[in-house]
């Protein structure tokens, strides 16, 4: 499948990422193309320029507003919302939302920029004590923000990227003037979309991660230290961000082909229980995932003497091997584990496709092997939370988003 791998030792904005994408083969004019069938196509251009940052040859992509704006300054990056007009910083997440629909977008596109913002909706939600789909936009709001994170969407689609990795993060250090005053950095939104990801302060005193760039990663990002076993790069592009650091301040994006993944030092460990209280399952389950366990299955068996019992069973890699363990011996009533090294596993790519049904947006699960859809799977917990708010029936949402994706796929 088509992956990139985003390596952002310098952080990363939409910018950066529009840039990188750029120089990695994705023509300026394709771009500006599909950027002109939003709803404000006629409020923008692209100026994209050849920039050396720290010896390195980037691409540095501004956007330009056509209508007569008073700025006393020249805009930074995405934090300064006082450089856009008044009306741009009050775009709430159902204006987003609407604007997408409008748009003669190819549903893919529309779907990808509509998963990156609804992560930062959330995070500026959850900031602000507010449901998503209220939170006025600030920065993210605005002209350029919009076009970074829907440019970010033509980019992918036009790459036929299937997967993105993404590194650790370099989030800079200092403060930040943002639309809630003065704030260290990372930003509330920036903080909150970022959590459980790998990050480091690094030694520039500038913010490095934007909320654009933050909600990129969020929404589409597969964390990897390196480039990942399997990936096969071809070619790397360079996308400039505006300041002058002590470092290359440029995201650097490699494109290539991931073979999935034959997964080594992986075992399946086997207990066989006929005296544990089923109530205890549940339970131990949820604490074997947690663990880090890949997953955990029982099998109903016959025992000795013909009893009826389950053979639990738990696949995990090296790294969680001894923590479930543990667990079988200390919450389970067995006082014995088998350990069978599993020679080779292959896995499906997968993505979360976000599907806009009549009653609400479901995240489907999509697998696909060798290029080709193998699965598809709407996510139970949107389903089942559509289905109650609408009083209909749990299959029918299920049905609706099925039906939804496959409209878009032509089928």
């Amino acid at each position: 499948m088509r992956a990139i791998y985003l390596d952002c030792f310098a952080g990363i904005s939409g910018n950066m990422f529009l840039g990188a994408m750029l120089q990695a083969g994705v023509p300026a004019a394709v771009l500006e193309k599909e950027l002109v069938k939003l709803p404000i196509g006629d409020e923008f251009f692209l100026k994209v320029s050849d920039v050396v940052r720290n010896g390195i040859h980037a691409a540095y992509v501004e956007v330009k507003e056509t209508k007569a704006i008073n700025h006393e300054h020249e805009h930074e990056h995405e934090h300064e919302h006082e450089h856009h007009h008044h009306h741009h910083e009050h775009r709430t997440m159902r204006d987003i939302r609407e604007m997408l629909e409008q748009s003669s977008l190819a549903m893919p596109i529309k779907q990808q920029a509509l998963a990156i913002f609804m992560e930062i909706a959330k995070a500026e939600g959850k900031v602000h004590g507010k449901p998503a789909d209220e939170v006025a936009f600030h920065e993210v709001g605005a002209v350029d923000s919009v076009v970074d994170i829907v440019g970010a969407a033509i980019c992918l689609d036009y790459l036929g990227i299937e997967r993105v990795f993404v590194s650790p993060l370099t989030l800079g250090s200092g403060f930040v003037s943002c639309a809630h005053g003065l704030m260290p950095i990372p930003a509330p939104a920036v903080a909150e979309l970022l959590l459980g990801w790998q990050t480091m302060p690094g030694t520039e005193k500038k913010e490095l991660v934007t909320p654009t760039g933050a909600g990129i990663v969020k929404a589409l990002g597969v964390y990897s230290e390196g480039l990942p076993k399997g990936f096969e790069a071809e070619c790397i592009g360079y996308g400039a961000g505006s300041h002058e650091l002590t470092i290359p301040n440029v995201l650097r994006l490699y494109v290539g082909e991931y073979r999935g993944t034959e997964s080594g030092n992986l075992s399946i460990l086997e207990a066989n229980i006929d005296d544990m209280n089923p109530q205890l399952y549940g339970y131990l389950f949820d604490k074997l995932f947690a663990a880090g366990a890949l997953d955990v299955w029982t099998t109903p068996i016959l025992m000795k003497k013909n009893r009826p019992a389950q053979k639990l069973s738990v696949l995990v890699d090296e790294a969680g091997k001894d923590a479930c363990v543990n667990l079988i011996f200390t919450e389970s009533t067995s006082i014995g584990v088998r350990v069978m090294p599993v020679a080779k596993r292959l896995e499906a790519s997968r993505h979360i496709a976000k599907v806009e049904t009549k009653y609400g947006v479901v995240n489907c699960k999509v697998s696909a092997w060798k290029g080709k859809l193998c699965s598809l799977s709407p996510e139970y917990e949107d389903c089942r939370r559509l289905a109650e708010e609408k009083t209909v029936p749990l299959k029918e949402v299920q049905q609706e988003a099925v039906r939804g994706f496959k409209e878009r796929l032509g089928e």
